[in-house]
Formats: C-alpha cells, sequence, structure tokens
C-alpha cells in the first residue's frame, strides 16, 4: 500500500489549519519521520553527542576478572564463624593490577584492595573497618558472610552482550564505558544536514549599516545555537528578500543540499499567499495556526527529498517553536531511539501571569530553589514574542495549557527547564 502523503493526512475529518493544537502538531509531524541513510565510523572522542548506528557488543567480560568491591581481606567464607568473632592468618596481598600468586587455604587470608584479584580459594571479603589486625593474625567481626564484597567476572558485561543500544545519543559516561571495553572507533550517524535562512526586507546582516526601518537578524544566530548543540551540519544560506524569484532559488538550493530546510519569517496571515503557492511548487507543505503563545504561524512539509520547517519570525517565537516542534523531529530524523521528551516538573510561582483560556503557553521564568527546598518560578517580566532578552535571561519555559486563565502567585505550574537546551 502506497504511504500516506502529507496532502492525505491533512484532509482528516479532525484536521483544522486554523486551531491545531500542540500536541497534534507534533503528532501529525512524527508520521512523516525516518531516520536519514549513512553511517561513519569515529574515534571515540568523536562520538560526543553523535547517535549510535548499531549495537556496540561488548568483546570482554566486565569485570575481566573477580575483584574485591572494598578494601580489606579475603578469605573463604567457610572460615568465619558468623555469630563470632575469626581470627585468620595474613598470608600475602592483592592490589589492583598486582595480583596475589598463590591459593588462599583454609585459616589464610590476604590483604586486598579495591579492584584487587580476588586470589584462588578465596570467595569472600571483609572490609577492613570490619577487621583488626595484630602482626600477621587479623581478627573478623561477627556477622560477616560468604560471597559478602566480592565482584564477580562479567558481572556489569557479559562478552559478547549489548553494552549500549544503537540510537543512543552518547553522553560523556558513554564515552567512558566505550573505552573501558578496549574499543576505539565506533560507527555513529552521519550528522544531519541542515540548511537555514531569514526572510525579509527589512532584515540585515551583522556588519552592514541600518536603514531606517531595519533591524539586525538575530534568528540565524539563535537557530545556529539550538542546532550546534543537536550536533547538527549547520549550512547558513544568510537572509533572502522576500521576492519570490530570490525565494524560489533559495527553498530550491537549500532543498538540493541538506536533508533539513529551516525559514524564519514568511508564515504569517497574509505572508504565506505567494510562499504557499511556491512550495507547492517545489513539494508538499502545510501551514498551520498553532493554538499556542508565542509562536502561532508554523508551516511543515517535504522539499523534494528534504523535510521543511517554516518558523515564525519574531525571535522568541522561533525557538519556543523549534524546542517544541522542532528539536524532536531532527532528533529522530538523526535516528535517535528513544527520543525523549523535553522533562516538565512542578513549581509555585511567585508572580502573576496573564492568559487567556483556548491557547497553550510558553512564558520565559527563572526557576529557583528557596529557602525551605522548594522549587519556585518567577517570570521574566514582559513576555512579549520579539523581546528575545527575555529568553536570555529565562533558565525555563512556564507551560500554562489550554485551559488555564491568569495564574496568580503561590499556584504551582508546569516548567521545563532550558539549562543545557539552548
Amino acid at each position: 500500500m502506497a504511504s500516506l502523503t502529507i496532502s492525505q493526512a491533512s484532509c482528516a475529518d479532525d484536521y483544522d489549519p486554523n486551531s491545531m493544537s500542540v500536541d497534534k502538531a507534533r503528532a501529525f509531524i512524527h508520521r512523516f519521520l525516518q531516520p536519514i541513510e549513512g553511517t561513519l565510523r569515529v574515534p571515540v572522542r568523536g562520538a560526543l553527542g553523535r547517535v549510535l548506528a548499531d549495537d556496540l557488543l561488548s568483546p570482554v567480560d566486565v569485570p575481566s576478572h573477580r575483584n574485591s568491591a572494598m578494601d580489606g581481606w579475603a578469605m573463604r567464607g567457610s572460615d568465619l564463624k558468623g555469630d563470632a568473632a575469626t581470627t585468620l592468618t595474613e598470608i600475602g596481598s592483592s592490589f589492583a593490577g598486582k595480583p596475589f600468586g598463590g591459593a588462599v587455604g583454609a585459616g589464610q587470608c590476604v590483604r586486598i584492595m579495591t579492584g584487587g584479584v580476588v586470589p584462588e580459594g578465596a570467595d569472600t571479603v571483609v572490609m577492613q573497618e570490619r577487621a583488626k589486625a595484630n602482626g600477621k593474625a587479623v581478627t573478623f567481626a561477627p556477622g560477616q558472610k560468604t560471597g559478602q564484597n566480592v565482584r564477580e567476572a562479567g558481572e556489569d558485561l557479559r562478552a559478547g552482550s549489548v553494552a549500549l543500544k544503537r540510537g543512543r545519543v552518547l553522553r560523556p559516561a558513554d564515552l567512558g564505558l566505550i573505552a573501558s571495553l578496549g574499543v576505539g572507533e565506533v560507527a555513529v550517524r552521519r550528522p544531519l544536514r541542515v540548511a537555514f535562512f531569514s526572510t525579509g526586507d527589512e532584515l540585515k546582516s551583522i556588519g552592514t549599516q541600518l536603514g531606517e526601518g531595519e533591524i539586525y537578524d538575530s534568528n540565524r544566530y539563535t537557530i545556529y545555537g539550538m542546532l550546534q548543540r543537536l550536533g547538527c551540519e549547520t549550512l547558513d544560506m544568510g537572509v533572502v528578500r522576500d521576492e519570490p524569484q530570490l525565494l524560489e532559488r533559495a527553498f530550491a538550493e537549500a532543498a538540493r543540499i541538506a536533508d533539513v530546510v529551516i525559514t524564519s519569517g514568511g508564515v504569517s496571515v497574509g505572508e504565506a499567499d505567494f510562499v504557499k503557492a511556491m512550495l507547492d511548487k517545489l513539494g508538499e507543505v502545510v501551514f498551520w495556526k498553532i493554538a499556542m503563545k508565542p509562536g502561532r504561524p508554523l508551516a511543515y512539509g517535504k522539499i523534494g527529498g528534504a523535510h521543511f520547517f517554516g518558523l515564525p519570525g519574531n525571535p522568541v517565537s522561533v525557538m519556543v517553536t523549534f524546542y517544541q516542534f522542532v528539536r524532536d523531529a531532527l532528533l529522530v530524523l538523526q535516528g535517535a531511539d528513544p527520543v525523549e521528551p523535553l522533562p516538565t516538573f512542578s513549581a509555585t510561582c511567585t508572580g502573576r501571569l496573564r492568559k487567556a483560556p483556548g491557547r497553550t503557553e510558553f512564558q520565559r521564568g527563572v526557576l529557583a530553589r528557596a529557602a525551605d527546598g522548594a522549587l519556585t518560578v518567577k517570570p521574566t517580566g514582559e513576555q512579549g514574542s520579539g523581546i528575545l532578552k527575555s529568553m536570555s535571561d529565562a533558565n525555563c519555559f512556564i507551560i500554562l495549557s489550554e485551559a488555564t486563565g491568569n495564574v496568580e502567585p503561590g499556584t504551582v505550574v508546569q516548567v521545563q527547564p532550558l539549562e543545557g537546551l539552548v
């Protein structure tokens, strides 16, 4: 059966482009996402933040030998008297990297450090805090149990078992795990190529002189930063004027060189007519009015083989829509599995928030911990979609649902932290 097209899906009975909820728009986009093809091998240090292309199998047991989990003494558990103190004779030592060469017999013990190989014949380690040495005679407190404080070979990983699953976005701890297996290179998904540009006759690039009514383009810089955080290969195509021929040429070129095309501006009511006609010519795109603030206008579709996201022009709206719609989509396209949603949790709002029911709002806030340990959040001030400083000052979104109205101080609200995201 042929795959569903964007146009076919947009004809569904419950599809309303003039009042699309955040959740429905997000779900719609995800119906058309498949990971890109292509992998490459990189050294361990070059794998940070990349998506693992294949399951990583452990070539060895981890740990590779039975070892001590504590500093103490190793002995045969059968020598311990259980409810009474036990005195044994120390016959040597086993340190990490310098194992004891003999075997432990009845009535004997070996001094051992954390990570040291448990000698032949021994099966138990008593921590040094539960022992008292007098020369070679070591007395152990009662209550010790056979097998305690010993880590068996392969306890963490068996040779041939999956150490890391494909689709994992590799973190610093993962690099250490890979190195601990003696693996020097791993296969990762190739970087997602993302082309982006801003549209608008009023926009100027840094380094040029502003004329009357002109402003410097900030959106390309925030988009660049957000894409870098996701490990994408970025292709900045600059500012494109609001002229049909120039825009058509820019869209066609972006779709030719990239997996994803992102634009800011040009999708609002009154602006989208000629853009829509042009994109219909080049591909398949839907235009929405999302029931959210900021970021109401949004476009999504395909231009040739590239996915397209048309974001609003206001600076805050660009960032909000990126993190609510584009971020997860890019992770899916990179092959990340699972794609974990941005976390949310509760905090007490310390200020009054103005809000009309009927749409989801993402207000900017500062999350902090009160003296009693409770989490609090306060708004950054004016919440206009053009006030980029509200994003710069914020460390979280305050998420207010469609049904929510004005929020009074002391109300518990949902917050979404930005640290590490923006």
